[in-house]
């Protein structure tokens, strides 16, 4: 029988062979582990609320740290810069697309950052498999904190350089490893989050420098939780540990604190001249609508102007921690984190206690496996300076109702 006279499915219908039945089969596996997820329709963001499946609700899951994300400014600055220009740049920037909106935001985040230049990227994680596969190869190592965010990981993967993970914070065995494998690579790059994502902590920078200058390593801080937020000016980690202008590279994201969208790359000029001819994320991919580095500009420009929002964003941190004290489920971290993951351990507690929040109108993030390690699922409860302070009680007594359901055999009739 030749290959024309095999049946064929009907015209306008697709044949997977096997390819469903296998994933459907994966999915069910995710189900019986509690690790099924669905989306849900989250819109009509002001300040800290939001409407959750068109029901309101306080949102204490974002990264919208300083509240910026539904700043009516940042829409009137778009609103505006789009009656006289296009909505996408239409080109990758070194062909027709860059815009002289996106120079002026790259030179006044270098002014910010304290470095020479910086050079925006679509997303964080485009930024970090960017910018890390450029810099090392196969013939580097890439020194890794054992709870960097994915993105930084699968860079690592992506560059091919040899990966060496040391664990959480441990500045003596990544000295170790660095003296053990002197004179062996060609590069040495450490690779840290500025602040972990999941656990709120900030990486002692202020200990990481001189021991990368003394073994001949660069530095490479991910500070997309951190920039316009730690440090008395908001500028960073770097600025909150003190080495602000030695670092070698930072990558720093505009879609959490700044709330916009898109990242960058800030160090020397030769480090953004570099990553403008090798970064393959910058090179092949069209660059980011103007219109959102206008927001960008904008959301600088008050993150800077109005200091009150970092100084509210502490106030409210402490309140929040003080009261999951006082409730006996103190959140993980330092006490000035605005990340507070709050432990749980177990997945099937965990999804309930979400469940039972966001049915009272709170949003916290129930995170689990593969986000963090078996075993340690937990509540990530994040602050922002336009959480009020009746918000911040309401979530405090509902999750102490919360807390009292995981140790009885169902949730309350109507609460789940």
């Amino acid at each position: 029988m030749s290959e024309r006279d095999l049946p064929r499915p009907p015209r306008g219908t697709f044949s997977p062979s096997t390819l469903d039945g296998e994933l459907t089969h994966d999915l069910e596996t995710l189900r019986r582990a509690g690790l099924y997820r669905t989306l849900r329709n989250v819109s009509h963001r002001s300040d800290a609320t939001v409407l959750l499946e068109q029901r309101p609700a306080v949102d204490f899951g974002s990264n919208d740290y300083l509240g910026l994300a539904g700043d009516p400014r940042l829409a009137a600055a778009i609103e505006d810069f789009l009656t006289h220009e296009s909505t996408g740049a239409a080109a990758a920037r070194l062909i027709s697309g860059n815009h002289p909106v996106h120079t002026q935001l790259e030179a006044e985040l270098a002014e910010f950052k304290r470095t020479e230049a910086a050079l925006l990227f679509a997303s964080g994680y485009m930024a970090n498999l960017g910018a890390i596969p450029a810099l090392v190869g196969k013939r580097d190592v890439v020194y890794a904190d054992a709870l960097n965010h994915a993105s930084l990981i699968d860079a690592v993967r992506l560059s091919r350089a040899e990966s060496r993970v040391f664990p959480h914070n441990d500045l003596d065995a990544l000295r170790r490893m660095l003296t053990e494998d002197a004179g062996t690579y060609r590069r040495r790059l450490i690779v840290v989050d500025g602040m972990f994502s999941m656990d709120g902590e900030v990486f002692p920078l202020d200990r990481l420098v001189p021991l990368a200058r003394e073994f001949d390593a660069w530095t490479y801080v991910d500070d997309a939780h951190g920039t316009a937020v730690l440090g008395n000016d908001g500028r960073g980690a770097a600025e909150y540990c003190g080495v602000e202008g030695e670092i070698d590279v930072i990558m720093g994201t505009l879609g959490k604190a700044l709330g916009s969208a898109g990242a960058f790359i800030a160090g020397s000029h030769a480090l953004i001249d570099f990553m403008l001819h090798r970064a393959r994320s910058f090179v092949f991919t069209t660059a980011s609508p103007p219109a959102l580095a206008i927001a960008a500009r904008e959301a600088l420009r008050i993150a800077q102007a109005e200091p009150w929002r970092r100084e509210t964003l502490r106030a409210n941190t402490r309140r929040l921690r003080q009261g999951l004290r006082t409730i006996g489920h103190p959140g993980e971290g330092a006490d000035d984190s605005y990340i507070i993951p709050v432990l749980i351990g177990a997945t099937d507690h965990t999804v309930r206690i979400g469940d039972l929040l966001r049915g009272t109108g709170y949003i916290v993030g129930a995170v689990r496996p593969p986000t963090v390690p078996m075993g340690t699922s937990r509540l990530r409860i994040t602050v922002n300076a336009a959480h009020t302070p009746e918000q911040i009680d309401g979530l405090l007594d509902t999750l102490d109702t919360a807390f009292r359901a995981i140790t009885e055999p169902a949730l309350p009739s109507g609460m789940a």
